[in-house]
């Protein structure tokens, strides 16, 4: 698994929109990888995940709600969106890949296809 750019723009063709990019952790075994991406802000109507031959895209909105009274003296986040774009593996099986979404935090599965995972092979004693 590749991860394309350190910078994102989403949309791309139309009106280039600079993303950040969320931290992601990969975790791989022998039936497959775990993807733990942090999105803080983002509720789960504006995550996206997108997963196309052998790319998976992980799109999102920040949406942070602050009373209209309080006006903010000092801000470290101004983009509104996370990006993240990772080329996949031919051996992972994208069909069965699920996701969960608790406190901001996206835990992907993605299992290996039948043919790359690990298989014992009987012995008979001739």
């Amino acid at each position: 698994m590749n991860d394309k750019a350190n910078v994102t723009k989403a949309n791309e063709g139309a009106r280039p929109e600079v993303a950040l990019l969320p931290p992601v952790d990969v975790i791989e075994d022998a039936s497959g990888i775990t993807l733990f991406a942090d999105l803080p802000g983002v509720p789960k109507e504006k995550l996206n995940l997108q997963l196309e031959a052998e790319t998976l895209t992980i799109d999102g909105e920040v949406e942070l709600n602050a009373p209209q009274e309080i006006e903010s003296s000092h801000v470290e986040v101004r983009l509104p969106r996370y990006r993240r774009v990772f080329t996949l593996s031919r051996e992972l099986d994208s069909e069965k890949a699920t996701a969960e979404f608790k406190n901001g935090v996206l835990k992907l599965r993605i299992p290996k296809a039948e043919h790359a995972q690990p298989r014992r092979i009987d012995i008979k004693v001739s």
